[in-house]
């Protein structure tokens, strides 16, 4: 088995469900008391939110970098990378180490072909849905992206940051999820990434009337794809 290098922090929580997917996901396929061989590195989300904010993403991508090199140093196999915005700056940690990194966003799409959809709904963080990393590398597999309008992309926004990071979750939030992914679903959507790590303390399958992509769930289960290949 090999090890598994996890650059977490953005949130904790997100890094909590990347160590419980990962781990579960082992314990699966192999049975017994086996678990993933694992090393993890967690940053300040409070340094790296403000670095978003200020739209630092130079200084976030060294902050990463320097996280994927401490992981490779300690003997990391392949390293992911537990959050969806943050892969804005992916390039800067693949250049920075010699092993694997495994591009969440590759992954999805992956599983969104499979499914046979070429259209779907995107929610996420404002950068994620404004910045275009994710569309743009979603394309590169033929897939359409579609997001929210501007009023309801910062209110998906808000809801992630002002309330998910800090360990709220809100009935009347899940509310505006599902009728934000209703819309979605009228314009042509026929799937929805659920493109946040804490998305999923919200709402799940349940909640959209079309196949849902759980990219973390999704992301976790290529590490250990990976890991066990």
């Amino acid at each position: 088995m090999r090890t598994i290098g996890l650059i977490g922090g953005m949130s904790w929580e997100s890094s909590a469900e990347y160590y419980r997917l990962v781990n579960e996901d082992v314990r699966t396929r192999l049975g017994g008391q086996h678990n993933a061989r694992s090393l993890m590195v967690t940053v300040d989300f409070g340094e790296i939110e403000a670095m978003q904010r200020a739209g630092d993403w130079d200084g976030a991508g060294k902050v990463l970098a320097a996280a994927a090199e401490s992981l490779e140093r300690g003997g990391a196999d392949l390293i992911g990378l537990c959050t969806n915005t943050m892969h804005v700056v992916a390039d800067r940690i693949e250049s920075a180490v010699a092993i694997p990194f495994a591009h969440l966003v590759d992954a999805t799409a992956d599983r969104v072909r499979a499914a046979g959809v070429e259209r779907v709904g995107l929610l996420a963080t404002r950068f994620t849905m404004e910045m275009g990393f994710y569309a743009e590398r979603m394309a590169r597999h033929g897939i359409e992206v579609v997001v929210p309008p501007a009023a309801d992309r910062t209110l998906v926004h808000d809801i992630i940051y002002g309330e998910l990071t800090l360990g709220a979750v809100r009935e009347e939030s899940r509310e505006v999820y599902r009728r934000v992914m209703a819309d979605l679903v009228g314009a042509g959507c026929a799937g929805m990434i659920y493109g946040c790590t804490e998305i999923t303390l919200l709402v799940d399958e349940s909640d959209a009337a079309v196949p849902v992509f759980d990219s973390t769930r999704i992301h976790a289960e290529h590490l250990v794809d990976l890991a066990l290949a």
